[in-house]
């Protein structure tokens, strides 16, 4: 079959396998000489693809959930979305959530997510107490941050290299709402938006907005989301009700041409100008405050058939405005801008070895894809290397060996040493991991 990242860029033709039990996983994997897992193939590129996948599909049980501490046990197919469904009535959420709620536990996991939330608690690896992995020589371990812990920290955020998550146990928090009270603040160029991260750092959601189009004293002009979770009043033996929301679907690609300068340039415009008030509160539904883009079905399609990359960076903090800046004028230079462009503050860098986020500001675009595209990213490499920034692994599709290997280099060797010792053979590989030499 034909499968693809959600960026459709590159497509290949893959065999695809999956099995609900364990010992049919073992042994598909004893037979196999290449093997990379995935879920709902939500990542952007290349790092869930290869010529043989195993699907987490089947693996998709609930197992066990200790109301009192919100220790939850699943297997790895289980959904970020079956997982809401379930408890956001009970009174629990995620305590980490990306973008879309179409991640599986597993992906989640090798992907080590991060939220609106990552300068506040980190990513979702420091919620995942256990993992049951199948290791490429078909022994299953659990291992945790007391047991084979190497392991642990090679997994989460490891991209599929380390083996098959079968299950994992994650931490969920308490809730007594599915409302979030959002503050949506106006900010007139690059330098307020910045003053507004810092003066409301204590918020527990944060994202922002920015107009790729803007330039000169308005350069950077956006809209900063601030989000709590409504505390419900009276919440006592009442279930938390989640009303149904309705959806679009996109139902063929767009030609490749829709996302034009001129248009892009129109829709930022209006999206800035649709909020009159410098601040403004209300009360939002969770999946409209989390997973806007979860309402319009294959959203991925705006960007026609050869598909689109996002460009997503992490900058140090005392470089993330100068690097920034640098980004603009590059896209301004190639005459492009993003449909689709999200600034987020990161909190501290975690212990697991491939994990993206560091102390810093990460800006994540999206551009549709062709050769005008592919040059400008390699622009901005060159400023993201300058200003000691580095890549999401997850939304990658095209960076280089040299590029990668510089920008991860604290990281790579500690990975490269565990990933050695639980396969040798470099069975579990990916055309990512192949690209990165990994």
């Amino acid at each position: 079959m034909e499968i693809s990242g959600w960026g459709n860029f590159p497509k290949i033709e893959a065999e695809m396998v999956s099995d609900a039990y364990f010992s049919n996983i073992q042994e598909i994997v004893s037979k196999s000489s290449q093997i990379i897992p995935n879920g709902l193939l939500r990542s952007y590129g290349d790092s869930a693809l290869g010529k043989f996948c195993f699907s987490s599909a089947k693996l998709n049980r609930f197992l066990l959930f200790d109301k009192e501490s919100g220790l939850l046990t699943v297997e790895s197919g289980v959904s970020l979305l079956e997982i809401n469904k379930i408890f956001i009535p009970q009174g629990w959420f995620l305590p980490v959530t990306p973008g879309t709620q179409f991640v599986t536990i597993g992906g989640a996991i090798a992907s080590d997510v991060h939220g609106k939330n990552h300068h506040k608690v980190g990513t979702f690896g420091n919620f995942v107490k256990s993992i049951k992995l199948l290791l490429p020589n078909s022994q299953i371990v659990d291992c945790n941050t007391n047991e084979d812990s190497e392991i642990f920290k090679a997994t989460i955020g490891g991209i599929g290299l380390t083996g098959i998550i079968l299950q994992a146990q994650i931490m969920l928090i308490p809730i007594t709402s599915p409302l979030i009270e959002q503050t949506t603040l106006k900010s007139e160029n690059l330098d307020e938006l910045f003053e507004n991260f810092s003066k409301y750092n204590n918020t527990t959601y944060s994202v922002a907005w920015i107009d790729t189009f803007s330039n000169n004293s308005q350069l950077g002009k956006g809209l900063l989301f601030l989000g709590e979770h409504f505390n419900a009043k009276d919440k006592e033996n009442k279930s938390i009700e989640i009303k149904k929301t309705s959806k679009i679907t996109i139902p063929f690609n767009f030609p490749s041409k829709t996302l034009n300068p001129f248009f892009l340039r129109i829709f930022n415009y209006l999206y800035y100008s649709k909020e009159f008030k410098k601040e403004k509160k209300s009360l939002v539904y969770f999946d409209k405050f989390f997973y806007p883009l979860d309402a319009i079905n294959h959203w991925n399609r705006i960007y026609g058939k050869n598909g689109f990359a996002q460009y997503q960076f992490v900058v140090p903090i005392d470089n993330s405005k100068k690097a920034i800046v640098k980004i603009y004028q590059i896209m301004r230079d190639f005459g492009q801008g993003s449909f689709l462009t999200v600034l987020k503050q990161f909190g501290d860098e975690n212990g697991f070895y491939l994990s993206f986020p560091n102390n810093g500001f990460t800006l994540a675009m999206d551009f549709a894809i062709n050769r005008k595209t592919l040059e400008m990213f390699d622009a901005f490499d060159k400023i993201i290397l300058e200003y000691g920034g580095r890549l999401y692994l997850t939304k990658d599709s095209r960076m280089s060996n040299k590029f990668f290997h510089k920008t991860y280099e604290d990281k790579i060797d500690k990975f490269k040493e565990i990933k050695s010792k639980v396969d040798s053979n470099n069975k579990f590989n990916s055309l990512q991991s192949k690209r990165l030499a990994l």
